[in-house]
């Protein structure tokens, strides 16, 4: 058992302590490399989109979350790597095109923030722009919280219709192109926030 096996399975146990997770649509996470992307609303989000897929997930992370050098050793040991946010970060870019093109999973939050009203915020480019370098295509997954109820919060985590590189239309770094992947990922984000 690898660590980042081990810790997916612990951590899963614990916040099954704390939510009640409904998981929707398992039939729809592919195998080989893809990259997976997700509404953003806590910082449990990556153990709610990780735990059920059988491949590791490697998330691009924010460069503030390695600076606390205890922490940052963890999360680089289970697969996480810096991204630095709004600043064309071209290194983290070719990390994640690496390990598409090896294969693996890259997990995403393209809102680039926590969500505070559990709203869709606006989406970066960057899960669009590692399909356009790979030929990949992308899972669109959500998180929805519901109420308390006693000592567990309710969770949906649904993942949706898998778009291939072929449906997203990219041809090249097209920007024209590039932004009508990214509506098209938005809108099936949308679409699974609405229907869950």
């Amino acid at each position: 058992m690898t660590f980042y096996s081990l810790a997916r399975s612990v951590v899963y146990l614990v916040s099954k302590l704390i939510y009640r997770v409904e998981y929707q649509g398992l039939e729809n996470i592919p195998s080989g490399g893809f990259i997976l992307c997700s509404n953003h609303i806590s910082q449990y989000d990556p153990i709610f989109v990780a735990v059920k897929v059988k491949q590791q997930c490697f998330f691009m992370a924010k460069e503030e979350l390695f600076r606390f050098k205890p922490l940052g050793m963890l999360i680089r040991a289970l697969g996480a790597f810096p991204v630095s946010r709004g600043k064309g970060d071209t290194a983290a870019i070719d990390r994640a095109v690496s390990l598409v093109q090896g294969g693996q999973v890259v997990a995403i939050f393209p809102e680039g923030t926590r969500s505070k009203t559990g709203e869709l915020l606006k989406l970066k480019s960057g899960a669009v722009v590692i399909a356009a370098q790979t030929g990949c295509g992308l899972l669109p997954c959500i998180i929805k919280k519901g109420k308390r109820r006693f000592l567990r919060r309710p969770v949906v985590v649904r993942y949706g219709n898998f778009i291939t590189h072929e449906q997203l239309g990219i041809t090249g770094n097209v920007p024209s192109q590039i932004r009508a992947a990214n509506r098209m990922l938005t809108e099936s984000l949308a679409g699974l926030l609405e229907d869950t």
